[in-house]
């Protein structure tokens, strides 16, 4: 799954002021990222307020991203749920034959036991046609899929190829890069380890801010899979408050906010998330004008 390494981003979906999709400004996103330099595009995840789609609505998505990439970069499509039986049936309806592999994130509010989380994903390893990336969020989920059920699922299942680690605990992610088959990928979920992760034998992250600034940040983590430590903390250091102000009030408020300053789409969100406040808006153009640019 070499395709997997580098930076991959969880692409927004702009809406317009009706919050209606805004095609036109995703075609924008995705071009954005491409020419800065992003390695994938991660589509229908978390970042995308996929929550808040509907069916047609991410069908949409879908077409407009396709369409848009023409081929330029591998795709990887978020199928995901805390309903074990929904996401089977969804895999063995859904096209994927434009993406790369499915991101599938740990069960959600149900809060299942490690062995439900497991028995979850030996399921959806059954039903999918595609390599699956596994993604442990705990924030968002509710609970933490344990280093030891990772391991469990990559020595178990062939196409578990991957897993999206954002439990943001550098032990647990050590663990899991110590323990792993040769093969397997342990892919950064937050920005703010993305580099940590790499350096430990990781493959790269699926990034928020990579989207707002695509060229320092896959230039980051290119240097760190190219073990030139210094160069790549120097690009760490000059986004760091960056990556934490995208958070100060929730994903994606703040990543739209940036690519409002950019001029790239509006910073409108879905209920119940609302848009980032004007100190916020202020705090990430204030940011944006002071990163330094590096060429790719």
């Amino acid at each position: 799954m070499k395709n997997l390494f580098g930076t991959g981003v969880a692409l927004i979906t702009p809406f317009n002021e009706d919050f209606s999709i805004d095609v036109a400004g995703l075609q924008r996103v995705v071009e954005y990222s491409i020419t800065g330099g992003i390695d994938y595009l991660v589509v229908l995840g978390t970042t995308a307020e996929t929550a808040t789609l509907s069916a047609q609505e991410k069908q949409l998505v879908i077409q407009t991203v396709v369409t848009t990439n023409a081929g330029r970069l591998p795709l990887v499509l978020g199928v995901g749920g805390n309903n074990t039986f929904a996401v089977v049936e969804e895999l063995k309806t859904i096209d994927l034959s434009d993406f790369e592999a499915i991101l599938s994130v740990s069960p959600y509010y149900n809060k299942p036991t490690q062995e439900g989380i497991y028995q979850h994903f030996k399921a959806i390893s059954i039903a999918s046609p595609k390599p699956i990336i596994v993604y442990n969020v705990p924030g968002r989920t509710g609970s933490n899929m344990t280093a030891a059920t990772t391991l469990r699922l990559a020595h178990d299942f062939e196409n578990i190829v991957a897993i999206k680690e954002a439990c943001g605990d550098m032990v647990q992610i050590n663990e899991i890069i110590k323990g792993k088959p040769e093969d397997f990928l342990v892919i950064s979920g937050d920005d703010s380890t993305a580099l940590a992760t790499v350096l430990a034998g990781g493959a790269g992250v699926i990034s928020v801010i990579g989207q707002g600034l695509p060229n320092e940040f896959s230039k980051m983590i290119k240097l760190g899979l190219e073990g030139k430590v210094g160069n790549a903390y120097e690009l760490h250091h000059q986004m760091e408050l960056g990556m934490t102000l995208i958070f100060e009030e929730g994903n994606p408020a703040g990543i739209k906010s940036i690519f409002e300053t950019l001029q790239i789409c509006k910073a409108a969100v879905r209920l119940p998330l609302i848009e980032a406040s004007t100190d916020l808006k202020q705090k990430t153009a204030n940011f944006l004008s002071t990163v330094v640019k590096v060429s790719a």
